[in-house]
């Protein structure tokens, strides 16, 4: 597979990453099981999808310690990527940054992982009671102790930045010109996909100039623009898109184009070519700095992903695609 850099630091991944939330989070609780997403990602690292992107909220804990059981094993095959700045409580989340929870939280992160170095640690959230350089320095104490190789950030959900009626990602921004006064970033986090391409704007013109990698999360707005998804359907309970303004049944019913023009590009590649890998390919072409890092929990959905990275968008796909309608919700 193709390799990508994460940073100044020059951190080498494969083009396309695995983001591990759906084994154990957030999704449909009754289709997660241990060993067949043990399974998947061994088959990610088998092809060269060596970024595995988890977070220690996401459980709470029982995804790190999936990963770590097959870190045990595989670690030299892995580039892993944690997070920290955020708890689950009952029914809700809060943040914490508190420089000696922090500190806490990473050697937690690393008995989970069954590994002595974290390759990006992520602050997840800033914690609104405290200075986010407050918290940053204890993340850039860690990087000197070993325990961690380099900082990421992630942006501010989407949702958020539509309610403040202003710049989606202004006060990411602020918060990365902060931070990087304190310690250097490697690598920001943040939604990016062909129904939600706001990053494209500012944030990732940000990264470039700046040396700095992008993690594109939701790369195929949460199974959306796989095609795989029917309006109407429904989702579990427990499931993050029940409650997701994009997922009611009248807005998937609303946004088929967006899938249609997929498949239309997908076609002229060949048969055998999916509207997600075409999903993951526009990602791919938005910088040579940015890594899409797709949920999967199967093996079927590993590989398939992972060949995204040999798929070349024409300027007619691209144009194409940048054609398609907005992506609509419920707050529209």
């Amino acid at each position: 597979m193709e390799r990508r850099t994460i940073g100044a630091g020059a951190l080498s991944v494969g083009a396309v990453g695995l983001g591990c939330m759906p084994m154990s989070w957030a999704y449909s609780a009754s289709r997660q099981r241990g060993e067949e997403s043990l399974r998947a990602v061994n088959r990610a690292l088998d092809l060269g999808s060596t970024l595995l992107d988890t977070a220690d909220m996401y459980g709470p804990f029982t995804n790190e310690l999936l990963l770590g059981r097959v870190l045990k094993e595989r670690r030299a095959d892995a580039f892993v990527s944690t997070k920290v700045g955020l708890l689950v409580g009952d029914q809700h989340i809060v943040a914490n940054g508190r420089p000696g929870y922090v500190k806490r939280a990473c050697d937690a992160s690393l008995r989970r992982l069954q590994t002595d170095v974290i390759d990006l640690y992520q602050l997840h959230r800033a914690d609104p009671e405290v200075p986010v350089e407050e918290t940053w320095g204890a993340m850039a104490e860690l990087v000197r102790a070993g325990k961690v190789r380099a900082l990421g950030l992630c942006a501010v959900g989407v949702r958020g930045g539509r309610r403040s009626g202003g710049g989606l990602y202004e006060g990411t921004l602020r918060q990365l010109r902060r931070v990087q006064q304190v310690f250097p970033v490697t690598a920001v986090q943040a939604e990016l996909s062909v129904w939600s391409p706001e990053a494209v704007r500012s944030l990732l013109p940000w990264c470039a100039e700046r040396g700095i990698g992008f993690l594109a999360a939701m790369p195929l707005g949460n199974g959306f623009l796989t095609g795989t998804l029917t309006p109407g359907e429904g989702f579990e309970p427990d499931d993050m898109r029940a409650r997701h303004p994009r997922f009611t049944a009248e807005m998937m019913a609303a946004n088929q184009p967006i899938v249609a023009g997929l498949r239309r590009v997908a076609r002229r590649h060949g048969e055998s070519v999916t509207p997600a890998q075409v999903a993951l390919a526009w990602v791919l072409a938005q910088g040579r700095h940015v890594v899409p890092v797709p949920g999967a929990k199967r093996e079927r959905w590993v590989t398939e992903n992972a060949a995204a990275a040999a798929l070349r968008l024409t300027p007619h796909d691209m144009a194409e695609l940048a054609a398609l309608p907005a992506a609509r919700g419920s707050w529209d």
